[in-house]
């Protein structure tokens, strides 16, 4: 065989556009990490440090793992969205700005502030980069794993404490039901309940925030792999208040109900201190029962798309 024939047999397959496209885009991010690399190691630190932040270091893992499925679904050539890239660059940088700014004028900002500036501006800059180097229809049907890229922001300091108070109220007012519906005499005033010998107040450790979070990327991860319809994910996500609420309130009333009735050293027991991953697993019941419902009515009516008449 002759070394023309040899070659026309084994030629060279030429890389595709989407595959020279992701291996720019990885080296870009790689870069822009570079650039990133003392808040992004103060993120890592942090994540570790905070439980209510401890999902942060999946976040990249589970973005990927969307993405390798469908990664065979991808369009082969997908034009640069340089219109869209300048937007996310523009945020990006406006964002950084921000952070600067407040960095140099006024009193110190929190820990978690300063994270949650630098990164949301990396996010938008490595949404920007896949703009480009990916092109808009492949960031479109990548539009979920890199949204999901937000809950690698902490959460700010206010936005914290307004979802904390307002599980904190939303519980106790849950536990209040609960425990009128037991036939326990309870009085509450505010966090405040006066049970038979003895009173509970429902702190804001209380809340249950890192259970409602965890819950909530779960309602956002499951209506994306098992649900179609838009309008049945968001019932799944919204189911998750109502959710988070019975949890806590079920949990504040088995703790009052073993200090009645054991003994007020019960408020300083396992179940107290340690039964948030019990309560937590408890409400995967009802969960999994409507993401199970949500499917089968699902199947059981499909979408029909609408055909013209000739």
């Amino acid at each position: 065989m002759s070394p023309r024939e040899k070659d026309m047999t084994n030629p060279a397959t030429p890389p595709t556009a989407a595959a020279v496209g992701f291996r720019q885009f990885l080296l870009a991010a790689g870069i822009l990490a570079l650039a990133f690399i003392l808040p992004l190691g103060k993120l890592a630190v942090f994540a570790v440090t905070d439980d209510l932040h401890s999902h942060i270091l999946l976040i990249p893992f589970i973005s990927y793992y969307l993405f390798r499925l469908k990664k065979n679904a991808l369009p082969r050539f997908s034009a640069p969205a340089k219109n869209v890239a300048a937007l996310f660059f523009a945020a990006g940088g406006a964002v950084f700005t921000w952070h600067w700014w407040l960095s140099h004028s006024g009193p110190p900002l929190a820990a978690e502030d300063k994270l949650a500036l630098t990164t949301l501006a990396f996010v938008l800059f490595l949404t920007g980069l896949a703009a480009i180097f990916l092109g808009g229809a492949t960031l479109r049907a990548l539009a979920f794993p890199f949204a999901l890229l937000v809950f690698l922001i902490p959460l700010p300091v206010f936005l914290r404490a307004g979802i904390e108070s307002s599980l904190q109220h939303g519980s106790a007012v849950m536990a209040d039901w609960l425990f009128q519906f037991s036939g326990m005499a309870v009085f509450r005033t505010g966090m405040n309940f006066q049970l038979p010998g003895m009173s509970l107040e429902v702190a804001p450790e209380c809340s249950g925030i890192h259970s409602t979070l965890v819950l909530f990327i779960t309602s956002l991860l499951a209506g994306q792999m098992f649900l179609r319809q838009p309008w049945r994910r968001a019932a799944l996500c919204l189911a998750v208040i109502p959710l988070a609420l019975a949890r806590n309130g079920l949990r504040i009333f088995v703790i009052g109900e073993l200090c009645v009735h054991v003994g007020p050293h019960m408020i300083d027991s396992p179940i107290h201190h340690h039964g948030g991953p019990l309560f937590f697993a408890v409400s995967l019941l009802p969960f999994f029962a409507f993401l199970y419902y949500l499917k089968k009515t699902e199947r059981l009516n499909p979408v029909v798309p609408l055909t013209s008449k000739n």
